[in-house]
């Protein structure tokens, strides 16, 4: 959409994912902890900046794989719109401010872990095409790379 501000976040999950079932689909939200890191050179040593906390909400089928896969502590990267919100509470001087992603794609960071890939089940739908069989992905040896591309010159060895 247009005037969106789509960012990509690194952190850690700060809370447990809370899952709903909604009259207009599954929705999961939890809290991300993103701290910034530099090499402080008088230390010899990384060191941890700032915190900032998004609250990440998810949506469908991001939803469901969400609460079956996200733990806390675990790390991850979230891709999503940014929407910052101010409110003023009762009773407080200052304005409230969230920061909130709403999530287009999540998955484990694999430069701090493994992870095992399971694909989601999808709902049968009536009258879908019957399956195509996996492609070849295998690349073909160079003569017949070359054939491929030109029937007409064909290198005999």
């Amino acid at each position: 959409m247009k005037g969106e501000t789509v960012v990509c976040v690194v952190g850690n999950v700060a809370t447990r994912p809370v899952y709903r079932e909604l009259p207009n689909g599954p929705s999961a939200r939890f809290r991300l902890a993103v701290t910034a890191r530099y090499w402080d050179r008088e230390k010899n040593a990384w060191t941890d900046g700032h915190t900032n906390f998004f609250t990440v909400w998810a949506n469908r089928q991001l939803a469901v794989n969400v609460a079956a896969s996200v733990e806390v502590g675990q790390p991850l990267v979230v891709q999503g719109r940014l929407k910052v919100r101010t409110d003023m509470r009762e009773g407080q001087q200052q304005a409230w401010a969230s920061a909130d992603i709403d999530a287009v794609t999540i998955g484990h960071d694999l430069t701090r872990g493994t992870a095992a890939f399971r694909r989601s089940a999808k709902p049968e739908t009536p009258g879908r095409a019957e399956a195509r069989p996996e492609p070849q992905w295998e690349t073909p040896p160079p003569a017949e790379l070359q054939a491929q591309r030109d029937p007409e010159r064909v290198l005999v060895t």
